[in-house]
């Protein structure tokens, strides 16, 4: 868990221009470690054996002067692997006291489904003892933070929503559904791969489980965030997780769940483990204590994306002689402006895709903004707008973007294989 390093950033580094950068957004401290291994310490509460590492009063403090800087608020893990309501309780308020209303929500416990695979419960365990032991954690939250705002169940996957989703929903009236998305995992046979990360097969696995969480999210009428996700699991993979491939992966699925209606994507990530998956991180220690962190290919496909926000998902059909890699999903922004996301997952040496974008007769002039990189293997020299993050953490579009007109209501382009676009069509001046 970050936590304690990232906390730091308030007072120096580039972590708050990076947030800037993309608008107001959602800070998730959560992952395995934050519910297995550190423990929260203040001067009611010891360190226990257990704990490898510790958060307390300073470093939250710091993560509200982080929080009020960057905009961004704080979806905030407290352990549950250890049953301690008490120590729990004490640290949501001082998370309210640091933060207040930059806390978004607290989750209880991290992928709590997979406790008893991990030594953490007995069988059989299931989604009603969880939520037994999450309503003692919440009479001890509420003891002191009255309404302090709840998210959960933060499940390893869509397979157990059906159920823990369900419980959540009835027992504890969350502010928001959570649950986590690896298209890949780390063991799996085959290993995983670039070619699996893109694949067709991968798309339709990343459909079907937003289905099956905003399926139980939509009969309640709570909104359900991704606020777990990245390429492959268990930390990621060296030439995969940390490459440009990731991008387009990254791009396609946060379109994908954008359009699919969910209220938010957390993509994981760890500022010292640059070779695995993460969008931001620091080359060697001196940096990370700096807070210098630099732009992996994934941070990329969050600022291609920042101002989908606020749009509205628009129904897209794709038609086509052959069957290309393509991921297309449109929206409608504010000003009668439509803006179309086109990801090419075809390999490098396939012939450019010629596509024309129907989008009625009233829209004119399209704006054209794309994203690329040497190769899909490359883990540096990606571009966005022909652009790269400088090393202050800062990015700006040029000045004069690619445009094109549309005309008899179609925008024609060409897409480069390994590539992704964002179209933006404005209405035909009056």
């Amino acid at each position: 868990m970050a936590l304690g390093q990232i906390s730091q950033y308030a007072q120096h580094g580039d972590f708050v221009r990076l947030l800037r950068s993309l608008g107001p957004g959602v800070l998730r401290f959560g992952g395995i470690t934050a519910d297995e291994n550190v423990a929260w310490t203040d001067a009611q509460t010891p360190r226990p054996a257990w704990a490898s590492s510790t958060i307390g009063p300073t470093r939250l403090q710091a993560l509200g002067k982080l929080a009020r800087r960057s905009g961004w608020q704080v979806l905030l893990t407290v352990g549950l692997a250890h049953y301690e309501p008490e120590a729990a309780a004490r640290e949501v308020a001082a998370a309210h006291r640091a933060l207040g209303p930059y806390l978004a929500a607290v989750e209880i416990g991290n992928e709590p489904n997979a406790y008893a695979s991990h030594g953490f419960r007995e069988l059989p365990w299931l989604a009603q003892g969880y939520e037994e032991e999450i309503s003692n954690y919440r009479e001890a939250i509420d003891a002191l933070t009255p309404g302090a705002p709840i998210a959960g169940p933060d499940v390893s996957g869509s397979g157990a929503f059906g159920e823990w989703g369900d419980e959540e929903a009835l027992a504890q009236s969350p502010v928001m559904l959570t649950g986590h998305h690896y298209p890949l995992g780390c063991a799996q046979i085959p290993p995983p791969s670039i070619e699996a990360l893109l694949s067709p097969a991968s798309r339709g696995a990343a459909a079907a489980s937003l289905d099956s969480y905003l399926t139980v999210a939509g009969l309640y009428g709570i909104p359900m965030r991704i606020d777990e996700a990245n390429s492959v699991s268990c930390g990621g993979v060296a030439g995969i997780s940390d490459t440009f491939a990731s991008a387009l992966w990254a791009t396609g699925y946060i379109a994908q769940a954008m359009a699919d209606g969910t209220a938010g994507i957390n993509l994981q990530g760890n500022p010292s483990n640059c070779p695995g998956y993460t969008p931001l991180c620091a080359p060697d220690l001196t940096a990370l204590a700096q807070g210098a962190l630099r732009a992996q290919p994934e941070w990329y496909a969050l600022l291609l994306t920042r101002s989908l926000i606020g749009a509205r998902p628009v129904p897209t059909t794709i038609s086509s002689t052959g069957s290309p890699n393509l991921v297309a999903t449109s929206f409608s922004a504010p000003g009668h402006v439509l803006k179309v996301v086109l990801v090419d997952n075809e390999p490098p040496g396939t012939n450019p895709l010629a596509l024309s974008l129907s989008v009625g007769a009233g829209m004119g002039a399209a704006q054209v903004m794309r994203l690329s990189a040497p190769a899909l293997s490359a883990t540096s020299g990606v571009r966005l707008a022909g652009r790269e993050v400088a090393p202050s953490g800062s990015w700006f579009a040029p000045k004069r973007a690619e445009s094109l007109v549309a005309h008899a209501g179609s925008v024609a382009l060409e897409l480069a294989p390994s590539s992704a676009a964002l179209v933006t069509i404005g209405p035909k001046a009056k």
